[in-house]
């Protein structure tokens, strides 16, 4: 960046980098945790119809509060949830960014638990809010005692529990998030962005709502419903923290288009969600064949998979990608992420893994 410009950033912007991770034009691409499968043809036939029969009416603008696809993602949800109480908006990272804008800032403090989503912190910086991170254990673990500990010496206007975690693929466990809630003043917002690949067994925090109004959850339609190009995240509240959410967010933010595009693929999600159960069959083909071979591997309950270790990750990625595997690196020393994409995806990637140990 020219140092003009530099001059011209605020102060904490100087020298820092955009977020994003490389885009390749490689064989196979399993850094970004996209779903590797396409639209089913009839979800494209119908995502076509809905987005056909908005184009006649973008004259006028959209519906400002999206109150239809509120209503469909509350059905989607369950629980009882109306659509009073989900918001939507331009991926999860608008969500939370609108929370950020709206319960954080300049004097309050938002309390994270690294490594997780790297955008986090980002936000923090964006709306002049200082940033904690608490940090997991050795083994990316987090605890209540220890969460509580951060909680009560930090009092963050927001809590950010990620669920499963990026990068590491772990969920937390309820007792994490319940002891959360009991000490802190603010909002706990919990990121289950890969809600729909937990294991079996792993419960989602949409089930504590009921109980919690300081609760938020925050989730997106880019991965399991193969929808990351129609950029919809959304979140589940209380009515009340959506009403503050509203107060900041920009007019008409969800384009017609878009929310014709969301209430399709909501209209057949028990087709899209057929790729679940297949990338998470290949998640645990990671899983065991890594492990197999002597790598550490983290648990996961995402669709993707952390795993060393490395003495030099960097090179380790290098060589990956010189073999046309396209895997991310997180910036975690010792550690490399990759995507559980389609089958022959997950084959190209082992058999680059074992030219990597050879």
């Amino acid at each position: 960046m020219s140092e003009w410009v530099q001059e011209l950033l605020r102060e904490d912007l100087r020298g820092r980098h955009a977020y994003g991770a490389p885009q390749l034009d490689v064989p196979v691409r399993l850094n970004t945790n996209e779903n590797s499968y396409a639209l089913p043809d009839e979800v494209v036939r119908a995502v076509s119809r809905a987005i056909t029969g908005e184009i006649a009416d973008l004259n006028r603008y959209p519906d400002r509060d999206a109150v239809k696809l509120r209503a469909d993602l509350a059905a989607y949800c369950g629980h009882g949830l109306t659509a009073e109480q989900l918001w939507a908006a331009n991926g999860s990272n608008e969500v939370q960014q609108q929370l950020f804008q709206a319960y954080a800032g300049p004097g309050r403090t938002v309390l994270g638990f690294g490594p997780a989503y790297s955008m986090h912190p980002l936000l923090a910086v964006g709306t002049a809010t200082t940033w904690v991170d608490g940090r997991r254990d050795g083994d990316f673990g987090l605890t209540a005692e220890h969460a509580v500990a951060q909680v009560r010496a930090h009092r963050p206007a927001l809590t950010l529990l990620c669920s499963p975690n990026n990068p590491t693929g772990t969920a937390l466990d309820f007792a994490v998030i319940e002891a959360v809630l009991a000490e802190s003043t603010g909002l706990v917002v919990v990121d289950e962005a890969y809600a729909e690949f937990r294991r079996p067994g792993t419960p989602s925090a949409l089930e504590l709502l009921d109980r919690h109004p300081r609760l938020v959850v925050s989730r997106t339609m880019s991965k399991a419903f193969a929808f990351a190009g129609a950029r919809v995240g959304y979140l589940a509240a209380h009515p009340a923290v959506i009403e503050g959410v509203q107060l900041v967010r920009l007019p008409y933010h969800l384009s017609s288009l878009t929310q014709a595009a969301a209430r399709a693929a909501l209209a057949h999600a028990d087709v899209l969600l057929g790729t679940v159960e297949a990338i998470k069959t290949q998640r645990d083909r990671i899983v065991a064949e890594l492990r197999t071979d002597g790598w550490t591997v983290a648990d996961s309950d995402a669709n993707f998979v952390l795993f060393g270790r490395f003495d030099d990750q960097k090179s380790a990625w290098q060589t990956l990608l010189d073999q046309g595997v396209l895997v991310r690196d997180v910036g975690l020393p010792g550690w490399l992420r990759v995507t559980a994409g389609t089958e022959d995806e997950t084959s190209a990637f082992l058999a680059a893994m074992k030219e990597l140990r050879a």
